[in-house]
């Protein structure tokens, strides 16, 4: 839950959404970040976590990789004109978000550290383990991710004039791209 709540760069994508498209139309993009991170923490503990960690290169690749996906997406949530345009906002989806947590550092960070605090040897099978971390991450991150979204769909009536839209999709941009630093730190 601590993870899912705390600020990163699926809950920044998750408040841009709220706050340029409003609640309903910025849920997809709240489940896609959940079914994410939920896959990525099945995933991980059933050994995939192993082969990028025990492979310099292809955790360089994915470090690097994500660290580009990040800037350009604090880029297009920086400059998007939400409101300004006549045609509706349209948020992050479902799959990108989902495919997102791919490059997402603190993803693969939460991912890696969950498996080996609360993963046993002796707990039974790694497959009911991973189930159960996976579903348990998804179930958290609803509730976790709501709250960005919610607060950004509560935005949303303070942001009606272009200016202050703007000036808000400047600060979630840069909040994205700093938020690289801090998780690489």
């Amino acid at each position: 839950m601590v993870a899912a709540v705390t600020p990163g760069p699926s809950n920044i994508m998750v408040t841009a959404a709220g706050a340029n498209a409003g609640l309903l139309k910025g849920l997809p993009c709240l489940l896609g970040v959940a079914t994410g991170m939920g896959l990525m923490m099945f995933l991980v503990p059933l050994g995939l976590g192993s082969v990028v960690l025990g492979h310099p290169l292809v955790l360089k690749t994915l470090n690097w990789g994500g660290a580009a996906f990040l800037l350009w997406l604090a880029w297009r949530i920086a400059t998007s004109i939400g409101l300004e345009t006549t045609r509706e906002p349209q948020p992050v989806g479902y799959f990108k978000a989902a495919a997102f947590q791919w490059v997402n550092p603190k993803a693969w960070l939460v991912s890696a550290s969950a498996a080996g605090t609360f993963l046993s040897a002796g707990a039974g099978s790694p497959v009911v383990q991973s189930v159960y971390l996976g579903g348990l991450f998804f179930l958290a991150a609803l509730p976790s991710c709501f709250v960005w979204l919610a607060f950004g769909a509560t935005v949303q009536r303070m942001l009606r004039s272009p200016r202050r839209l703007r000036a808000f999709n400047v600060a979630m941009g840069v909040l994205l791209a700093v938020s690289i630093v801090l998780i690489a730190a």
